[in-house]
């Protein structure tokens, strides 16, 4: 039997604690400027290059929202984007609590309709997309325990990224620590048989330095059929060619032999034992083994006068074995079900340069550039009979090639005045080769997809404390591949119905301070977009999409941070979204069911997240969340609710619930060239009921996914610098 790893490292993180609390010099935890930065205290000395350039924040004419390595990391698990990014307003992430489908993420409504993986967000690596050129993006390669920043852009920027870009979300990895060598190790463990070990190495010499890190991940989750296992590998190298130029390379891999997926439940299910799994999903042993590899290098020269040159050249190839629930075409049973392999192989090209006309910051700066990016995937489709694939009913090679080429100006036509527009012609083709011609028919093919976008922005500086901003945007999305194949009939080929989506999107915000210790930013904004894809049916973990008319995206975001008093950080952040169907028509049998004016389902119309950061002499610190959300709609029709967090009832309207908290204690102490964090965490501490996502228009009612009661987990990260901390 294997030993349960919560009982293993509970000891050792609480030994940990007694030698960091006893044997360590204690100090006072180093300032952490960045966490003040981010929060809006400081704000002319945040830079951020999400953008494609690089602005100081508080004259960029956009949401942006920026996380530190502190945030997103300290005393949390790192195991999902909700963790941090729920802190940011108008970014909506519901945990599955299943690492087979990955959880959803929505900025603005772009997104929410997924189902699995990541739609309408565009997700960045150290600069490498992890967005497909269809605009599925995959975080295989992200080991939240290694990123040290995270940027933000919230809303359209398909003038910066092209297809798929709703929101944009830039990770970086964690630099090399200032030492020649430097060694990292966090253990932590739980429940549910929860536990990470994660290795963290750097070292610098001369014009280089590099990292590695390594962390395997394994859980047996909190339902059944829920276990997952993963393993990632993260390597940089950064070299300095010259004074003017940098080099650097990437390479990363998953390998994540099983993620199970428990599926969604009914309401009668979820009442009753909402630590089950689907009945289907047991008998056809729904699971995902996946392995990921990525290569990337990149070239940075700078110029005089602020101007430079930069290239990004990237590979990635991928397999998955997919047993999934849902029914193949013929020959059902109850142990039969579908087999999903793909082997896929992503080549791509990132060439930008940037020149100001003139000195100083205020001089016109254009920025020019092209990427592109080829994706091949062979997919087969098996009929399968308790995951073991038997009959194959699908075969076909699948290209998606995007060609985009931009061009943006950046202008301070005032010292208060700041102008930015850009333009970007999209073009993305799509091509299936039939291989499965036992059937005597050929579904190979071709559609080809096309796109111009803009943007038209302004910020007025008015001072620190007041910086209004406005900007107008166009946006387009095609349909994934996955979206494309996945037809009603199951037959091979694409969806020929199946249009992409565009939008015009206007946004009105302001940013700015409050005398010396209080921040705020505030955004208005309302995307009119037509052709809409919508998932409109799922059945077994097999989602069917179609084009509603026209929806309309409107919404409200706040955010609010202060320190108080030295020590304490309080923030909150506030999303009122209103997305409606404008214009849907939808086949119902024999009839049509008109939806114009229902709410799009799988977003809360009210999203709240409150924190407190405190740090207290000797390097104790304490983290407390408290998220709210209100009931949200499952189904296009309006007639499955979900009632918010913390709701007497998961099917109560209207409201928002009591929310959930989530606590984190850790202690922070140096004694020359050694560093110890243990630290421990209670999450959902008042132990309530309450459904953390659901599968959108799930069959027969299926659609609850639950969130688990109270849990918690423990750990510490033991660090070694081959120079002591400053300051001993």
């Amino acid at each position: 039997m294997r030993p349960c790893p919560a009982r293993i490292l509970m000891p050792l993180a609480l030994a940990a604690l007694l030698v960091a609390r006893t044997g360590f010099t204690q100090q006072p935890a180093q300032p952490d400027t960045g966490r003040r930065d981010t929060s809006g205290i400081r704000l002319p000395e945040v830079t951020v290059t999400v953008t494609r350039t690089e602005e100081r924040l508080e004259r960029v004419p956009a949401a942006v929202g920026v996380l530190n390595s502190r945030q997103i990391g300290r005393g949390r698990m790192t195991v999902g984007l909700d963790e941090a990014l729920n802190d940011l307003p108008g970014v909506y992430v519901a945990n599955r609590y299943n690492f087979s489908l990955d959880q959803r993420l929505s900025i603005r409504g772009f997104g929410s309709r997924s189902n699995f993986g990541i739609r309408g967000i565009k997700v960045l690596l150290d600069g490498v997309p992890q967005t497909l050129p269809d605009g599925q993006s995959q975080l295989t390669n992200v080991d939240l325990a290694g990123i040290g920043r995270v940027e933000v852009l919230r809303g359209s920027a398909s003038s910066l990224y092209g297809n798929a870009s709703g929101g944009v979300i830039a990770l970086s990895s964690e630099p090399a620590f200032e030492d020649k060598f430097g060694q990292l190790i966090r253990l932590e463990g739980g429940t549910s048989s929860f536990y990470k070990l994660q290795s963290r190495t750097s070292g610098r010499s001369g014009p280089a330095d590099g990292t590695l890190t390594v962390s395997h991940t394994r859980t047996n989750g909190f339902r059944q059929q829920s276990a997952a296992e993963i393993t990632q590998l993260n390597a940089g190298l950064n070299y300095l060619l010259s004074n003017s130029t940098t080099s650097s390379l990437r390479f990363a891999y998953g390998d994540q032999p099983q993620a199970q997926n428990p599926g969604a439940l009914t309401l009668a299910e979820y009442l009753a034992n909402p630590d089950s799994a689907a009945r289907n999903n047991i008998l056809r042993a729904a699971d995902k083994n996946v392995h990921q590899g990525q290569l990337a290098l990149a070239l940075r020269h700078f110029g005089g006068e602020g101007g430079e040159i930069s290239a990004t050249i990237f590979g990635v190839t991928r397999t998955l074995k997919n047993p999934l629930a849902a029914p193949p075409p013929s020959g059902t049973g109850p142990t039969v079900g579908t087999y999903v392999e793909i082997d896929r192989q992503v080549v791509g090209l990132r060439l930008s340069g940037t020149t100001r006309r003139g000195g100083g910051e205020a001089a016109p700066r254009f920025a020019a550039g092209v990427d592109v990016q080829r994706m091949r995937d062979n997919r087969r489709n098996s009929r399968a009979t308790a995951g073991v694939p038997d009959t194959l009913i699908l075969d076909q090679r699948e290209t998606v090639t995007e060609l985009g080429p931009f061009a943006q100006l950046t202008w301070a036509i005032a010292p208060k005045v700041s102008l930015s527009t850009g333009v970007r012609y999209d073009l993305v083709s799509f091509d299936v080769l039939d291989h499965h011609l036992s059937d005597s028919v050929d579904n190979s093919g071709s559609r080809t997809m096309k796109a111009v976008s803009g943007h038209l922005a302004a910020s007025y500086y008015v001072g620190a404390g007041l910086v209004p901003y406005a900007n107008a945007s166009t946006s387009f999305e095609t349909p994934t591949t996955t979206e494309l194949a996945n037809q009603p009939n199951s037959t091979g080929g694409f969806n020929t119905g199946l249009k992409p989506q565009h939008a015009v999107n206007l946004e009105a915000g302001a940013r700015g301070r409050v005398g010396r210790h209080f921040g705020y930013t505030i955004a208005v904004f309302a995307s009119r977009i037509t052709d809409a894809i919508v998932q409109y049916t799922e059945t077994g973990g097999r989602a069917y999409f179609t084009n509603a008319g026209k929806l309309h995206n409107d919404g409200l975001e706040l955010g609010l941070n202060g320190s108080p008093f030295r020590g304490i950080e309080l923030f909150g952040s506030y999303t009122y979204a209103h997305y409606r169907f404008a214009e849907y028509r939808i086949l119902n049998g024999t009839a049509v069911d008109t939806l114009d004016g229902r709410l799009v389902p799988g977003v809360p119309k009210a999203f709240i997240r409150l924190g407190l950061r405190a740090s207290f002499l000797g390097g104790g610190s304490l983290d407390i969340d408290h998220t709210m959300s209100s009931s949200l709609f499952a189904d296009d029709q309006n007639t499955i609710v979900v009632g918010g967090w913390g709701r007497q009832s998961p099917t109560e309207p209207g409201g928002i619930g009591i929310g959930v908290t989530n606590v984190r204690v850790a202690w922070e102490a140096r004694r020359g060239r050694a560093s110890g964090l243990p630290f421990v965490a209670i999450n959902n501490l008042w132990n309530r009921r309450y459904v953390g996502s659901l599968t959108l228009n799930g069959l027969g009612g299926r659609v609850f996914e639950p969130a688990p009661g109270r849990n918690f987990y423990i750990g510490a990260e033991l660090g070694w610098n081959s120079h002591p901390a400053r300051g001993e």
